[in-house]
Parts: structure tokens; sequence; C-alpha cells
């Protein structure tokens, strides 16, 4: 079983997808509290994770483990802006939407980003400064 520290929340995403690594890379950079830890969806700590919080397989979202919960597709995404706070905090006009037109719009993104934005070969490799912060 993985450990979560208090208060950290855990960020699963694809490594290989560029628009998840880009986005990781992001929220690394803002992140100066350094509340976000990260985990490839497909490394064994990922599967774990996914196990242990009892998440649906097969999920095509990034996925945010929040105080014994776990948020998936808009919810995730909004989740994690909330926490970064600043400017992110404007993607939180997205909530006047019903979730379902949010969601409709993340898997539509998520069905596309390989095409649009590319596909990597390998999974992400953190930098030493921010290895610490990967599980």
């Amino acid at each position: 079983m993985i450990q979560i520290p208090k208060p950290k929340s855990i960020v699963l995403f694809d490594g290989y997808c560029h628009l998840c690594s880009r986005s990781v890379q992001t929220i690394l950079k803002h992140d100066n509290e350094k509340k976000f830890l990260f985990c490839p969806l497909s490394s064994d700590a990922g599967r774990e994770l996914i196990d242990q919080f009892n998440i649906p397989s097969g999920i095509d979202s990034i996925i945010l483990i929040q105080n014994k919960h776990y948020y998936i597709q808009s919810n995730a995404a909004l989740g994690i802006a909330n926490e970064l706070g600043g400017f992110f905090k404007l993607a939180l006009v997205f909530k006047i939407l019903p979730r379902k037109w949010r969601d409709q719009i993340y898997r539509w993104v998520a069905k596309n980003r390989f095409h649009w934005f590319g596909k990597r070969n390998s999974c992400m490799i953190p930098s030493a400064d921010d290895k610490d912060r990967f599980l």
C-alpha cells in the first residue's frame, strides 16, 4: 500500500503523452508549495494506486488523488487548477457548465491528444530537481 504524505495530492498521468507531460511540467513550475506528487499511470506505483483506490480500469484521464478520494477528467483538471491558485483559478469558471458537458469536452481532447500533440517513445523522466516529487 502506498502511503500518501499529508497534505500531498497525487497526479496520475499518461507519461507517453506530450500534452500530459507538458501539463505535469506546468504544474511543477507553478506548484511553489510542492503540494503535488506525480506518477505515470503505466508504472508499477500507478497500477498499485489504481488498485488501492478502486479506480475503474481503462480510465483514459488524468487522475487526481486527494484526501483519500480520486477525481477524473474535468474534475481532476479543475481540482489541480484550484490547488495551484493564482491565475489557474480562472479555470474554475468552467464549473458553471454541467459536469457532463465538461467531461465531454475533456474526452474529445483526450481522444485527439496524440494526433494533435504527439506521443513520446518513452515515459517522461523527471529532472534531478524534481525526482523526489515522482513515485
